[in-house]
């Protein structure tokens, strides 16, 4: 399994073609977390914190939840945890991206 820890800024166009990307990338491999959904967007700072929590969750093997999502778009075709999910997570895909077109994506394994 390879979690991501998605850009998904709530936006019901942004959050679908960013899930879309990640299932025809990964495939059904994908475990994806929005912990934005618990910081809420922190603007410059996001990509930073974001950042932290995907290396803290390849390093204790918990991949973080995604809160407030009542109602999973049909067609999602990605595993969202509700809840925090214990799993071996030998490499994290952190996406970022920014006003005007900026664009980051860390990737960070176990060693």
């Amino acid at each position: 399994m390879v979690h991501v820890n998605a850009h998904a800024t709530s936006t019901p166009a942004g959050d679908m073609a960013e899930a879309t990307w990640i299932a025809e990338l990964l495939g059904e491999q994908a475990v994806v977390a929005a912990t934005k959904s618990m910081t809420g967007h922190l603007l410059g700072a996001a990509g930073a914190i974001e950042a932290v929590a995907t290396v803290l969750s390849v390093a204790h093997d918990v991949v973080p939840p995604t809160i407030n999502l009542d109602d999973p778009e049909d067609g999602l075709r990605v595993d969202v945890p509700d809840k925090a999910r214990e799993m071996t997570v030998t490499a994290a895909l952190n996406d970022s991206f920014g006003f005007g077109g900026h664009n980051a994506a860390l990737l960070f394994h176990k060693v």
